[in-house]
């Protein structure tokens, strides 16, 4: 295969993760990675399918996440580019594959930032279809909302993006309302 598309990181993530909430995930920083994407000018379907395959082993080995994932990916045919580029958003957690591209920084960011987004829309009574970036600010500030996710990560990737949290954050937010409904982020009222 020449590049990773999203039906076939969708394929290959099926065969690993079956919990719903890490299904949901995979589609959190998919619809994320497409919005980066396209800031960058980049092929958004590509980079979706990264976001979608990122956490390829994290059901089967949570305490070994992305021990088991180059060599499977490698032996489905996955590009030694798009392995390299999944492997990287564990950098100082559990790899040393330090991100160097755009995707890949993009990648190591909006992983955990996407868990901040999803939480502050849940709350919402409309989702994420009127959520506005100050609003979502008001979330961040707040260190002890979404406390698992991990903010000075988020920080320490979007200094590799040189990038502004509010610049990344309104990204995502985008990104994530173009998929609202397959997200569970739509508007139930709609």
């Amino acid at each position: 295969m020449e590049k990773l598309t999203i039906e076939e990181a969708r394929r290959l993530n099926d065969t690993m993760v079956t919990e719903e909430h890490l299904k949901l995930h995979a589609a959190n920083v998919a619809a994320c990675m497409g919005a980066m994407a396209e800031h960058f000018g980049e092929d958004k379907e590509h980079w979706e399918a990264i976001g979608y395959l990122h956490d390829y082993d994290y059901e089967k080995y949570p305490e070994e996440h992305l021990a088991h994932t180059e060599q499977p990916l490698r032996d489905a045919g996955v590009p030694e580019d798009d392995i390299r580029a999944i492997l990287s958003h564990g950098y100082t957690i559990c790899t040393d594959v330090r991100p160097e591209t755009a995707l890949e920084k993009s990648l190591f960011t909006v992983d955990e930032l996407s868990g901040i987004i999803q939480a502050a829309a849940r709350m919402r009574p409309h989702g994420i279809t009127d959520l506005e970036l100050k609003s979502f600010m008001k979330k961040w500030k707040d260190k002890r909302f979404a406390a698992k996710c991990n903010r000075p990560l988020i920080l320490q990737g979007c200094e590799m993006l040189e990038m502004d949290i509010r610049d990344v954050a309104d990204i995502c937010i985008r990104g994530m309302k173009e998929h609202a409904d397959e997200l569970g982020l739509g508007d139930p009222e709609a």
